[in-house]
């Protein structure tokens, strides 16, 4: 499986607001989860170019994360900054 508890964990513990494992509720760590699973997808779908059920599911990915990340715009500009910039991501 491409992703273990353990990276999980280690994806909550450096992204999460509270910088815990246990963090998994907050919007950065879930924004971090979300693209790590959209680059892997997108690795996938680069060798497995005819694998529609999984383009489709990287597209609600992507907009499940781009509401994420609007939410966090408008909630606190500061802490959507951060998440941007620490995960390298763009509009």
């Amino acid at each position: 499986m491409y992703l273990t508890n353990e990276k999980k964990q280690d994806l909550f513990k450096n992204h999460g607001r509270l910088k815990s494992e246990k963090d998994t509720g907050s919007a950065e760590s879930q924004i971090a989860l979300f693209t790590f699973r959209i680059n892997h997808l997108t690795e996938h779908l680069k060798n497995n170019k005819k694998d529609h059920s999984t383009r489709l599911g990287l597209l609600r990915l992507v907009g499940k994360r781009r509401r994420l990340l609007d939410y966090l715009y408008k909630r606190d500009i500061e802490r959507y900054r951060a998440i941007i910039a620490e995960l390298k991501i763009r509009k």
